[in-house]
């Protein structure tokens, strides 16, 4: 449970149709094995101590006695357990009979809930034997003698005491296939995890349909679902059960098992992350309705995640989603670019073109919004603008790209005037210090300015969100523009997206686009080495930008800690990178981005094409002064374990 991930299990037991005993056992030992396997939150389907098909069998006194009398052994049996159960049995209460989940943990019966929605159509008849809960209804105390003593009702919440975002649900089948479900209540007031014990019967097409609509559930109610499906046991005489158990968080599948099959289904979902995006959500609504709310206690022991951590979390998995992905973002870029040329009626636009990554992304969506708007690529104007560190690999790629693709190329060597500059501040051109470096970034800027007000045009800007988030730019320089497209792209994805080009355009474009992707990230403000190659290595310099993507999603997106990040990240990059190597550049990065805030209040205007973006207009709006403090007192007591 530390750092907020929480180790569910779904189960579909092997189970006998009114053998209430059987089942209770089968349940227990299924229960240790998930206990021991880490799971926290161990989930059955609907009725699971009866079963479901047991028919005009629930009007039987034995069948109900023999229910609780398999809860209370189950109950019992699982107390040493560091798990929170939830199982499904008939109830009668006060004369009346319910569909029930039933919650427990460490051998305390904590809440009874009513199903509210009763399913009386095509092979359902529900109604004949149970009567539904009242969802308004806070709730009652349900006591059966000396055993049991708990909350009776639809709208309750059970929270861990230890790990508050540790907070759940409980709905059963029919409630998640109706308009206004429970869970709308019950995560308004606070649950970031239903729990749906089902026995949904198996049709043609159901499978699909089902997980669509969990998905759509969990997405829209910013949760977790764990939706735990009965299977083998089942009676087959009308219908047929296939245990398709499912965990989703927040829209997305973490697990699913194959239809007809019998066990258990692991899955982590954190529920931090959950706490994050409804921080986010303004639109969150919060229900000022009071549920009856029982606390469990469970020791915060750390999960052991079964499920990979995605090292490149801003780029799509699967070739199919990238390429689909990458196509999307680029028409995105695209068109945001088109729509401004349009709306200032230009027909111009100037760009840096040095032969590297980010430059040659902004240059291909130029080409695609000149395309958009019927415009001649000569109107774009590609500049190379070569200086003390220029290569002649980048050099020859630049001018390649610009003939290649139709633009207009210039040629303006910057060596004169910026030695010229030089000699006016009393610069040494021998000291390669950052005016040595920056002096050139602001003369390109300054050329590509006046450029574009010769030509009636305006300059796009090459800067990534990775560059961004670093400050990795100069200021007033390479920093400024008159549109950005790069500016919501972060270094990772941006080499997917001149990938995409190049295996999707012709050979003698492919050749350029597949070099360009093989020369190390550099901004060639140093001199090239003895043999002509890049000197100045920007990952050298400030990390791994594999890594810096990483932090900067957890910290964007989510709000994660410093000490969660590292976690993630050593994880995700177990095989690549030693968890000190990854401490030192996780601090240079908060270090950075606190220090570099300044620059990016400033921006220029540019698309947002993903979740997480730096736009002082849009999604990040922090002051320029604001202290690190926290966040670096935090990674040096990480440094010192």
């Amino acid at each position: 449970m530390k750092d907020g991930w929480i180790k569910i299990a779904c189960v579909t037991p092997s189970l006998h149709v009114a053998d209430c005993t059987y089942n209770s056992q089968m349940m227990a030992d299924a229960m240790h094995t998930a206990a021991n396997h880490g799971a926290v939150l161990v989930v059955f389907p609907e009725l699971s101590i009866t079963g479901y098909t047991c028919g005009d069998l629930f009007f039987q006194a034995s069948l109900l006695q023999g229910a609780l009398d398999a809860l209370e052994d189950l109950i019992q049996a699982t107390a040493s357990l560091h798990a929170v159960g939830v199982v499904g049995l008939p109830v009668s209460w006060k004369g009346t009979l319910y569909n029930c989940g039933a919650v427990f943990c460490q051998g305390k019966l904590l809440g009874l809930v009513p199903k509210s929605n009763l399913p009386n159509y095509g092979e359902f008849y529900e109604m004949r034997h149970f009567t539904p809960g009242n969802p308004a209804k806070p709730g009652e105390l349900f006591q059966d003698g000396t055993r049991f003593s708990c909350p009776f009702g639809a709208q309750q919440i059970f929270t861990c005491s230890q790990l508050p975002g540790f907070s759940f649900g409980v709905e059963l089948c029919e409630d998640v296939w109706v308009g206004d479900t429970p869970s709308v209540q019950m995560t308004q007031m606070g649950a970031t995890i239903i729990v749906n014990l089902s026995c949904s019967d198996e049709i043609i097409g159901k499978e699909a349909y089902r997980r669509t609509m969990l998905q759509a559930k969990s997405g829209s109610l910013l949760c977790a679902y764990a939706y735990a499906d009965a299977g083998f046991g089942e009676s087959t005489q009308d219908m047929v059960f296939a245990g398709h158990n499912l965990i989703l968080e927040n829209g997305s599948v973490v697990a699913e098992s194959p239809l007809f099959s019998s066990g258990i289904l692991y899955g982590d979902v954190d529920v931090q992350k959950l706490q994050a995006d409804r921080r986010r959500s303004n639109t969150f609504a919060v229900s000022q309705r009071q549920a009856v709310e029982t606390y469990f206690s469970l020791p915060m022991q750390e999960t052991i995640l079964e499920h990979a951590i995605d090292p490149t979390p801003f780029v799509p998995a699967g070739k199919t989603d990238l390429e689909t992905r990458c196509e999307r973002i680029l028409m995105l870029q695209a068109t945001g670019l088109a729509t401004r040329l349009r709306h200032i009626g230009c027909q111009t636009a100037v760009v840096g073109l040095s032969g590297g990554l980010d430059s040659t992304l902004a240059f291909l969506v130029m080409i695609r919004a000149f395309d958009l708007l019927h415009l001649d690529r000569s109107g774009i104007l590609a500049v190379t603008m070569p200086c003390f560190g220029t290569t002649d690999r980048t050099y020859q790629n630049a001018c390649q790209l610009a003939k290649l693709y139709g633009a207009t190329l210039r040629e303006i060597p910057l060596q004169k005037s910026v030695r010229q500059h030089f000699a006016d501040i009393g610069q040494s051109e021998s000291v390669h210090d950052v005016t040595y470096e920056n002096a050139q970034a602001r003369e390109r800027t300054q050329v590509l300015m006046d450029l574009a007000n010769q030509a009636g045009g305006i300059v796009v800007g090459t800067g990534d969100l990775s560059e961004l988030a670093l400050g990795w730019a100069t200021y007033n320089g390479d920093h400024m523009s008159m549109y950005a497209v790069n500016a919501s792209i972060p270094k990772t994805l941006v080499r997917y997206l001149v990938q995409y080009e190049a295996d999707h355009g012709k050979d003698f474009l492919a050749t350029v686009l597949r070099d360009v992707l093989d020369t190390p990230v550099s901004p060639e403000l140093l001199p090239p080495e003895e043999d002509g190659t890049i000197a100045q290595k920007t990952e050298d310099l400030v990390g791994p930008y594999l890594l810096h993507d990483f932090f900067l999603y957890y910290m964007l997106r989510y709000g994660f800690s410093p000490t969660k990040i590292f976690r993630m990240a050593s994880l995700a990059f177990a095989e690549t990178y030693t968890p000190a190597f990854i401490l030192k550049w996780l601090r240079t990065f908060y270090r950075r981005f606190f220090m570099q805030q300044f620059k990016r209040s400033c921006l220029p205007d540019g698309p947002k094409v993903g979740s997480v973006t730096l736009s002082p207009r849009g999604d990040w709006r922090m002051p320029s002064d604001a202290c690190a403090t926290l966040w670096l007192k935090e990674l040096d007591a990480l440094a010192a374990k």
